[in-house]
């Protein structure tokens, strides 16, 4: 009996285990590959396109929005001995289905190797994570991930923020629950992203009505297009049902009129979200200016000093007069 088609089907089951839909293109393009090697990675029944894709020049791919935070200290990964944050350089957030698309399709195959390489390294790493590794890395700056940037990010360049889940503060009939995106859309609105007392206290100090008066002024004057939006991330269960139990103090604390902009998400942000808005450590408050088009033009991270709070209220204004400057839809 020979064992020629068990080869043969080992061979297979190894490839399909590489995690790859362009692993047969690549192996013409080694400068060491045969061509015998090159014809059998080709497909039958049509041209080797590995050999034209081999001529052609690369193009230069535009690096994700995680790769200003390369050197930031996170849950996971090798821990970081020394850190000093700086301003953000790019736009941070979520591209869309489109922009993926588009920039999956500019890249040569050895690129998409090559990151596919990096994204299965990355995914050993987080297998490793140490319980109390966010609250090591709160010796850092007290945990500021970053500076804001210098100026508002261009609209037309600028990523979206993710639309999440969770519980309002909203009472009587129906389910509290919904999306953030739909309260986004059509304001300016600060976001303030936090998970526990720390945090809360950080982000506050960007956007607390005692911190910041002149931010709130501008809230309380335009309160028809701009808003203050509150994200409270508690994936913990136990921490869950606390907050549930005492959600009567924390309407009281924000009013009313915003118990629909108070946010209790308890599915967990996935690290691929955390790592495009650069929310990387869980125990740090994070804020972000988003337009009406739900794309972040500004965002701070920690405690703030007295010359991000104006950026946050300076930036804000500028959005908001340029929300009817710019067109719907860019």
């Amino acid at each position: 009996m020979s064992l020629a088609p068990r080869r043969q089907l080992l061979c297979r089951l190894c490839q399909s285990r590489s995690f790859s839909t362009s692993y047969r293109w690549l192996a013409a393009e080694q400068p060491g590959a045969t061509k015998k090697g090159a014809a059998a990675a080709a497909p039958t029944g049509g041209p080797s396109k590995p050999a034209a894709a081999a001529q052609a020049p690369l193009r230069q791919v535009v690096p994700p929005p995680s790769e200003q935070f390369a050197a930031a200290p996170r849950a996971y990964g090798k821990r970081v001995e020394e850190f000093t944050p700086v301003p953000l350089s790019r736009p941070i957030g979520m591209a869309t289905w489109n922009q993926r698309r588009k920039e999956f399709s500019t890249m040569s195959s050895s690129a998409r190797w090559s990151q596919h390489l990096e994204r299965r390294e990355e995914l050993k790493e987080k297998f490793r994570r140490p319980y109390f590794r966010d609250w090591g890395n709160l010796q850092f700056h007290k945990g500021k991930t970053f500076y804001p940037p210098p100026r508002l990010f261009k609209g037309d360049v600028s990523l979206y923020f993710p639309n999440l889940y969770g519980r309002t503060l909203l009472k009587g009939r129906g389910s509290p629950e919904r999306d953030t995106t739909p309260t986004l859309e059509g304001k300016t609105s600060i976001i303030s992203v936090f998970s526990g007392t720390w945090a809360e206290n950080q982000v506050k100090s960007f956007a607390g009505a005692a911190q910041n008066p002149a931010l709130a002024k501008l809230l309380e004057a335009n309160g028809d297009v701009a808003q203050h939006v509150n994200v409270n991330l508690e994936p913990d269960r136990l921490k869950h049902m606390l907050i549930r139990l005492f959600v009567g103090g924390i309407r009281q604390q924000v009013g009313e009129t915003n118990w629909d902009k108070y946010f209790i998400v308890r599915n967990p942000l996935s690290d691929e979200i955390r790592e495009n808005v650069g929310l990387l450590n869980g125990k740090v408050g994070y804020v972000y200016l988003v337009d009406s088009l739900c794309r972040i033009r500004w965002a701070g991270s920690g405690e703030a000093n007295d010359e991000e709070r104006g950026g946050l209220g300076q930036g804000a204004a500028e959005v908001d007069r340029r929300r009817e400057e710019e067109p719907e839809g860019k």
